[in-house]
């Protein structure tokens, strides 16, 4: 295994400028998957190419995919007939530039498609950042949009691209989950059970609550017998329940729910044997996808899936616009330090070899100790 500060076998940025190689999914089956390859076309005025030597592949992504058509994440990067392009996210560097304010050789943190090159159309420069203002993209939400340029930004952050695309994603969604709940003051909740806590965004937000000096509340984690050792490692519950062994939560007082699984089993489960204490429930991840379908009705708060943008959007009219996201990018950049040495990196070489890696993903044989980063 390799440390999450190492580099990918190799960097082919500068190659294959007149094709694109890209993994496209089926959406009505996620399963299914193949390589295309497509010419890139001469770049229109205001456009710029880029190269993406690196992106993440995590259960996020399973998320997206799972649900790409109720929220629109297929929009981003569209596909033909049945077929979609999951986004990623990534780094690349323009290669060929018809955009005055963004040179040759930026440098691009952002949602990429799960490609080897992009097209972008760059508006709204900034120093730091631009959005991409293509016309199809010009609905969806604006953080999937922006792409940050980080050159213009901190050194430490121009030397933690592995983080960034493997954790950061993550864990500013664990930030925005951990903000939501204090915001609504927990619910009145005194405990916060967390489904596949072995998820990155799962242990994401057991860390920053079991942190917070200020909470009260305990953190209960739900995991599988296989990782159990590495949740322990991380110190971030103060129980860990096993699958099916729900009935170890104490249901006498107010819980809210935070789902990473997408199992509805285990949602189900959790609602009947907490009743009206369950006082809050947010679906947000699909780690185990298989397993997902409508729970019925069911006692306690009504589950509803947490959408990160609208937090963000809510704290935007509050706070200003950025300070959430900066928030979050710090309390990603400190968690990430803490975890460093617990996540080891696998990087996936090719589009052949991000197939297999994306089945194995979605059949759950990616242990939680292990990053994989891709560069095709």
């Amino acid at each position: 295994m390799m440390p999450l500060q190492s580099q990918p076998p190799y960097n082919n940025k500068r190659q294959a400028m007149t094709n694109s190689t890209e993994l496209w999914t089926d959406r009505t089956d996620i399963r299914i998957t193949k390589q295309v390859t497509r010419p890139i076309e001469p770049l229109a005025q205001g456009k710029v190419l880029v190269a993406i030597d690196r992106f993440a592949l995590t259960a996020n992504n399973v998320s997206y995919a799972v649900t790409g058509d109720s929220i629109g994440y297929w929009q981003f990067y569209p596909a033909e007939d049945n077929w979609g392009i999951v986004p990623v996210w990534g780094c690349a560097s323009v290669i060929e530039s018809n955009c005055a304010e963004v040179p040759v050789g930026d440098r691009l943190w952002g949602y990429f498609p799960m490609a080897s090159h992009a097209v972008l159309q760059p508006g709204n420069v900034h120093a730091d950042y631009f959005v991409d203002v293509v016309e199809h993209r010009r609905d969806l939400p604006m953080v999937y949009n922006q792409f940050r340029r980080t050159q213009a930004e901190p050194e430490f952050l121009q030397n933690m691209e592995n983080e960034r695309c493997l954790l950061f994603p993550l864990f500013m969604t664990s930030y925005l989950i951990y903000d939501y709940l204090i915001d609504n003051d927990f619910f009145g909740a005194q405990q916060v059970v967390i489904g596949s806590v072995s998820s990155k965004t799962g242990f994401g937000l057991a860390q920053m609550l079991h942190n917070d000096s200020n909470l009260s509340q305990s953190v209960i984690g739900v995991t599988s017998p296989g990782n159990v050792g590495f949740v322990e490692s991380l110190g971030c519950c103060d129980q860990i329940v096993l699958y099916k062994n729900e009935s170890q939560i104490d249901a006498t007082i107010p819980t809210a729910y935070v789902d990473m699984s997408g199992d509805v089993r285990l949602t189900q489960s959790l609602h009947n044997h907490l009743g009206d204490n369950m006082v809050e429930s947010c679906m947000v991840g699909g780690s185990h996808w298989q397993e997902g379908g409508k729970a019925g009705d069911l006692p306690g708060a009504r589950p509803r899936f947490f959408f990160a943008p609208g937090q963000i959007e809510k704290r935007n009219k509050e706070w200003g616009p950025g300070v959430a996201m900066a928030k979050a990018t710090e309390a990603s950049t400190k968690v990430s330090a803490m975890v460093a040495d617990d996540i080891n990196v696998q990087w996936v070489q090719g589009v052949e070899a991000l197939a297999q890696s994306w089945t194995q993903l979605l059949d759950n044989q990616i242990p939680p100790s292990t990053g994989l980063m891709v560069s095709l």
